[in-house]
């Protein structure tokens, strides 16, 4: 048993002096008597007491609990309460006050002791615990407030983000609408030229051959532009779903007359329309991209001779779009990257092409709230599936 300084407070002397030497018995040494709670504050002003002995029935106008209260706000240092009672009442009393321990008048050394020991192991657990927990708020407090500068950074970052993409989305935008004008330009000039070759000219061929390379030329930067610009809008927010209602024929015509245009491989598309309605309701601008870069990527990679095969149909308010080739194929390997804007299959060669294609086509299904699957084989080619919701 370590040695302890401990202060007695006890108002009968042949009580206290009993308690006396029992603890001194015990090595422990006794800071003092006290007789009364305010006899047993002074002293605790003049001297450190490990552990306080506490009589709960004290004479004067603090007895053992009030004493108690003011010895844990003050002094922090454990107490143990004597009492010859252990009704309900009185543990009612003192078990407000958190005491160390509790023992019964009359006790036995052996017992005292262990309730000793027990009120300073409690005590300095307790103690350690508070410690602990302190610490740990003080950590906490530490990382909250680092998380709240940090957040504040991460929000001026986002904010600057947005602002940059805002602008870059601008510039974007006001770059290839400036482009637009001056291509249409070209081309029209390429279309002119070919038109005067068709009359007798020295250079017939060589000038309808070259107009018509400025003309494929143009058509494909043209296409890269519309691609661009797409993208802008998508990235700027300022893509909108504007359904109306819309002629199937004319919307299928247009497209295939478009897509047949752009064929440079002699590839041809066969179709295969359904049971379509003669209208449909949704946003006629969105849908044709979806096709129309479906049909072109078909076209473009497949052999030259080729055939594509491009089937709609519709069922229960569902456009169904098929489009089919018998190409190069795609990897396996790179087929979870086939969504990615400027991606490129490492077997395209030295096919032509921006790698924004199948991402528009993503992005507009987005928009359509519509879906798409695939399934393609290296040199057997490539299926696309989609589904669209119309009215």
């Amino acid at each position: 048993m370590f040695s302890l300084n401990i202060l007695i407070v006890e108002d009968d002397s042949v009580s206290a002096l009993l308690l006396q030497r029992a603890l001194e018995k015990n090595n422990h040494h006794i800071l003092g008597v006290a007789d009364s709670g305010e006899k047993a504050l002074d002293l605790l002003e003049e001297s450190h007491a490990d552990i306080v002995m506490m009589d709960i029935n004290l004479a004067g106008e603090l007895d053992g609990i009030t004493t108690t209260e003011i010895i844990n706000e003050k002094f922090d240092i454990p107490v143990v309460y004597l009492s010859a009672s252990s009704d309900a009442e009185t543990l009612n009393k003192v078990v407000g006050t958190n005491p160390s321990a509790y023992v019964i008048k009359p006790f036995n050394i052996r017992e005292l002791n262990m309730v000793i020991e027990l009120a300073i192991f409690k005590d300095r657990k307790e103690k350690e615990l508070q410690k602990l927990n302190n610490q740990l708020e003080e950590k906490v407090r530490i990382r909250t407030a680092e998380l709240y500068e940090a957040n504040k950074e991460l929000t001026k970052a986002l904010e600057k983000e947005r602002e940059i993409n805002e602008l870059k989305s601008r510039i974007v935008l006001n770059v290839s609408h400036g482009f637009k004008t001056p291509l249409t330009s070209i081309l029209s000039s390429a279309q002119l030229l070919q038109m005067y070759a068709e009359k007798d000219h020295p250079f017939k061929q060589k000038i309808a051959k070259h107009a018509m390379k400025i003309e494929n030329s143009v058509r494909a930067l043209n296409n890269l532009l519309t691609s661009v610009l797409f993208f802008g809008k998508a990235d700027a927010n300022k893509m909108e779903y504007k359904p109306k209602k819309m002629f199937v024929g004319a919307f299928v015509k247009e497209l295939m007359d478009t897509v047949k245009a752009g064929i440079e491989n002699e590839v041809t598309i066969k179709t295969d329309f359904g049971a379509l309605p003669k209208t449909i309701t949704s946003d006629s601008e969105i849908l044709y991209q979806t096709f129309e870069n479906l049909l072109s990527n078909a076209v473009k990679y497949s052999k030259d001779g080729g055939e594509v095969h491009f089937s709609l149909d519709y069922q229960d308010g569902i456009l169904i779009g098929k489009v089919v080739d018998f190409g190069i194929g795609i990897p396996e390997s790179e087929q979870s990257q086939l969504f990615d804007r400027f991606f490129r299959a490492k077997n395209v060669g030295i096919v032509e092409g921006s790698g924004l294609g199948l991402s528009i086509v993503k992005k507009c299904l987005e928009v359509l709230n519509g879906e798409i699957t695939f399934d393609s084989k290296i040199k057997k080619g490539t299926t696309f599936e989609v589904r669209i919701p119309v009215k």
